[in-house]
């Protein structure tokens, strides 16, 4: 769930509790708004979370930095080109 995902629910889930004044046979409006609400708040959260762990750390430390070996870089291997000669004729019908 993303943040715009979370937010949506919250938004909805306010208009169901606070600004809708409605009666659904079986279903209680408020008790839906508040769920949809704290499913959006647990989902930012969440998100938010996740969302941090992803950034780069940057520690500095006093000892010498090691140096990573880079990856062999792939080379491209020339083929021999090969040529071959094409030929195209058009018979013309002769002028009348």
């Amino acid at each position: 769930m993303g943040i715009g995902t979370s937010i949506f629910l919250i938004a909805v889930g306010a208009i169901l509790t606070f600004a809708l004044d409605a009666n659904v046979g079986g279903i209680d409006l408020d008790v839906v708004g508040w769920i949809l609400m704290a499913a959006g708040v647990l989902g930012l959260i969440m998100t938010t979370l996740i969302w941090g762990r992803r950034r780069a750390e940057v520690v500095t430390t006093d000892q010498p930095v090691r140096r990573v070996e880079e990856p062999v870089e792939y080379r491209r291997v020339e083929e021999p080109v090969e040529y071959r000669r094409v030929e195209e004729r058009r018979d013309v019908a002769p002028p009348l």
